[in-house]
């Protein structure tokens, strides 16, 4: 998929991944990988600054974790990330049918 496709549409999809889980960054980059059918293969430089900007939002809050004896940030939505969740949806679904309406619809009616 061309990096230029996801232009504007990362945080939405980074915050759908957190919806009702709390993942570290690389489990983040597996979930994304895996629901979108291995279209979506994002370097960490794009994943972790994306993460830090939510947070520094109000959207994602992180805490240090350790696990085998190795140390995780771990992510998880706000209230806030929530809402924006919610809305970022609602905005896709508009753009979707509008996006459809034009490419989905074949030739138009010959003028009478």
């Amino acid at each position: 998929m061309k990096a230029d496709a996801l232009r504007g549409h990362l945080d939405a999809l980074l915050l759908a991944t957190l919806d009702g889980r709390e993942l570290h960054g690389y489990a983040i980059i597996e979930a994304l990988q895996l629901r979108s059918g291995g279209a979506l293969d994002l370097p960490t430089g794009t994943v972790y600054p994306a993460l830090r900007r939510l947070e520094r939002a109000g959207y994602v809050r992180s805490e240090w974790t350790t696990v085998s004896g190795r140390q995780r940030r771990t992510y998880q939505l706000t209230t806030a990330g929530r809402r924006a969740l919610t809305a970022e949806r609602a905005a896709w679904r508009e753009f979707t049918t509008a996006i459809e309406g034009v490419l989905g619809s074949g030739p138009w009616p010959a003028k009478a």
